[in-house]
């Protein structure tokens, strides 16, 4: 089942065999993969549970649904993914033509519980502010063609605030390089579902250069076309394939343990963490951040910046 049956379910559209090749295209991007992906994963999960229980997962009753989000809680699972479980029974459901189980009085009552219980306080993994950047590129050997790279995804990441999937996606065509920079054209990202496409602008600086490491490493492997980050083979060859968005928290945690930092703290968003933390640092507003970040709701800059201030103008200072 996909986003697609959601369609068929609707009224005056018997099957989506009576769909057009156009809207069967449109209907597959109604979600994007990542989140179907996550969905087919916890539908199955659920209907794993449900079934040795001896309970239908579909039609499911809110007493199941109910029953099931309290599982999830005692086996230690996250608000978020609790909700995010929910999600996907509502959608299978509502892509059959369903009751929706998961909007009950009962349901929002047991998972307000959870939620006051378990907590939705996520453990945030450090940034990679602009010092821990420092650190990692005294470890690269810049020398190599595979440290080239590597010195150019981190400064990029770091300096476009750029998410992992986002990083892995870029490509030579995206890229427009100008005496200040670079410029990065996203076609589509989290916060840009309609794909209607953002410009991230990438600014050289005095110091980490990261237009003028990345322009080195394009050169040095004779990129001209398609993604600017591609793995290496187990012989050190430069391959045509692109890097997976885990290969971005791998790198990050290479580097990070050759500069003795802890590891366990860092992770691909690292480096997006890293460069608001660092600007919030340089007293940058919040609207100029958000203008490289492209985070939709400011009170999530908002946290970085209270993070970054915590002790500046701190209540104890003067007698503490």
């Amino acid at each position: 089942m996909s986003a697609l049956t959601l369609i068929s379910s609707q009224p005056g559209i018997e099957a989506v065999s009576d769909l057009s090749d156009a809207a069967l295209d449109y209907g597959r991007a109604a979600l994007s993969s990542n989140t179907m992906r996550a969905y087919r994963s916890d539908w199955q999960d659920f209907q794993d549970w449900c079934a040795a229980r001896d309970r239908s997962h579909q039609p499911a009753t809110p007493a199941t649904v109910a029953n099931y989000a309290s599982s999830l809680a005692e086996a230690g699972k996250k608000v978020p993914t609790i909700a995010r479980k929910l999600a996907a029974i509502r959608f299978f459901h509502r892509g059959a033509g369903l009751d929706n189980p998961t909007d009950n009085a009962g349901v929002a009552a047991i998972l307000k519980g959870i939620r006051r219980t378990v907590g939705t306080a996520a453990r945030q993994k450090a940034p990679a502010t602009v010092d821990v950047i420092h650190a990692m590129m005294a470890r690269i050997n810049a020398d190599s063609l595979q440290g080239k790279r590597d010195r150019a995804l981190l400064l990029l990441g770091f300096a476009g605030a750029f998410r992992r999937s986002e990083l892995v996606a870029i490509t030579v065509e995206d890229l427009t390089f100008s005496d200040e920079g670079v410029d990065v054209f996203l076609p589509k990202s989290k916060t840009d579902q309609e794909a209607k496409g953002q410009s991230v602008a990438i600014l050289n600086g005095k110091a980490l250069k990261p237009a003028d490491r990345l322009k080195e490493w394009l050169q040095a492997a004779g990129i001209t076309s398609g993604p600017i980050f591609r793995r290496f083979n187990r012989g050190d060859r430069l391959t045509a394939e692109t890097l997976t968005d885990q290969a971005v928290a791998l790198i990050v945690k290479k580097y990070a343990d050759a500069a003795g930092l802890d590891v366990a703290s860092l992770s691909g968003h690292s480096l997006r963490a890293g460069f608001v933390t660092s600007a919030a640092e340089n007293r940058a507003s919040i609207s100029r951040i958000m203008e490289v970040t492209r985070h939709r709701d400011p009170r999530t800059v908002e946290t970085y910046v209270r993070r970054a201030d915590r002790f500046k103008d701190h209540a104890g200072d003067g007698f503490l």
